[in-house]
């Protein structure tokens, strides 16, 4: 099967071949028909499926043959940087078409406010929106929004999460009653479909490899204290020239800063994304990233899902994430679209368990590698202690070259091989 079997109109069709989109994902080929047929959708598919794709194209062909000249389609995200990643791959797809698009979402300054209060008045023809911006200008009343065509929802089980299921739910009251209802998610909770029931009519259901990691990543764990994570991650990455693209994901934003630090004393090329830096910060950083001007980005979970960035070559988990779901979400920032890609995740004592039910939920068991011999032993991997630890073992001061430190450890037959 290719896209050119969906019969886009031939201004798609031309962005297709400009971009090199030759077959359809899985999630792409099952539900590009459905929604050309008009029918609501809820599809369930893993980051990096080419799910973003599977939505915007079978819309975008209809504003094209209906002519457009209004707000036909309105694309709801949790954050901005999903928000402006999907603006960003809609221009990609509308560059032959004339469709105009315009991301809004909160941080910016006055005039951006004004070019996004125009764009709602004059309609422009696809709306990227996160939920408490777009409340904003809908409770102003000025919104030509009566055209409306199809509303979708991305990433909808993290917006859930992030507490949006009541301003969703308002966002819907101002909108036409006969409309295509679009969700896309990563997972699908009770909850997904307590709102599906309440904005959706009749849903077709799409599930695509719930909760798998892709099949191109290489895993691997190492069982660390927190005191050589640092080290550990400079001895992964001394001499790996090979590898160009590289996320390291932590639950801390000062981590961040305390890792890009020490990168950088090494002079290795690296920089941090958290909740720290503001708009234009983030926006510079992401920039360089997916440019290949910057090699190391260190970041906390905001950008764990929805950033599109191709070819990154290692994914590096410095912390076990609490959810397993975003586990699987960190690890597809590679091997997207069937590439191939490496994710290394440090394990301490604290993290065990979480790990644990990561390997439940994917259904695979994750080889624990040892640690190189200058790093030390790490703690046994006992997920039963849970995140009880053993007797402060975890501290962030603890030597791991210290000769008494490894000498208990020998005695007492720990080993951190699997």
């Amino acid at each position: 099967m290719t896209f050119k079997d969906f019969k886009f109109t031939e201004e798609i069709q031309q962005g297709l071949d400009a971009m090199r989109f030759e077959e359809p994902t899985p999630v792409q080929a099952e539900s590009i028909p459905i929604l050309q047929k008009g029918k609501d959708i809820i599809a369930v598919a893993q980051t990096g499926t080419g799910k973003t794709a599977a939505y915007l194209l079978p819309v975008m062909d209809k504003a094209v043959r209906s002519g457009g000249g209004h707000i036909s389609t309105l694309i709801i995200a949790p954050t901005r940087e999903l928000a402006m990643q999907i603006d960003q791959q809609m221009e990609g797809f509308s560059y032959f078409t004339g469709a105009s698009s315009i991301a809004i979402y909160g941080g910016g300054s006055g005039s951006s406010f004004e070019a996004e209060k125009t764009a709602l008045t004059q309609g422009a023809d696809f709306i990227v929106a996160t939920p408490g911006r777009l409340l904003s200008h809908l409770n102003m009343d000025y919104v030509k929004i009566d055209q409306l065509e199809h509303f979708i929802l991305d990433e909808a089980d993290r917006m859930l999460d992030m507490g949006f299921a009541d301003d969703i739910k308002k966002i819907a009251e101002y909108l036409p009653k006969k409309r295509q209802n679009i969700m896309f998610s990563a997972t699908m909770p009770p909850k997904i479909r307590s709102l599906a029931k309440a904005i959706m009519h009749e849903p077709e259901e799409v599930n695509i490899a719930i909760s798998q990691t892709a099949e191109g990543i290489m895993q691997a764990a190492y069982l660390t204290y927190g005191g050589q994570k640092n080290e550990l991650v400079k001895h992964l990455l001394k001499g790996k020239d090979e590898l160009s693209s590289i996320i390291i994901f932590t639950s801390r934003k000062n981590t961040v800063k305390e890792l890009v630090r020490d990168l950088k004393r090494m002079k290795m090329d690296a920089d941090g994304i958290s909740s720290d830096l503001d708009q234009d910060e983030r926006e510079d950083v992401l920039r360089r990233f997916r440019n290949k001007r910057l090699r190391i980005l260190v970041a906390t979970d905001i950008i764990s899902r929805g950033i599109d960035i191709d070819n990154i070559d290692l994914v590096m988990n410095y912390d076990v994430p609490n959810d397993p779901e975003d586990y699987v979400h960190r690890v597809g920032r590679t091997a997207r679209a069937k590439s191939t890609g490496m994710a290394l995740t440090f394990i301490d004592e604290t993290g065990q368990r979480d790990f644990q039910k990561i390997e439940q939920l994917i259904q695979k068991d994750v080889p624990k590698l040892p640690n190189p011999p200058e790093i030390g032993e790490g703690p046994a991997y006992n997920p039963a202690k849970g995140r009880s630890g053993g007797k402060g073992r975890n501290k962030k001061n603890y030597n791991p070259r210290s000769k008494n430190r490894n000498k208990r450890n020998n005695k007492s037959g720990r080993s951190n091989k699997s």
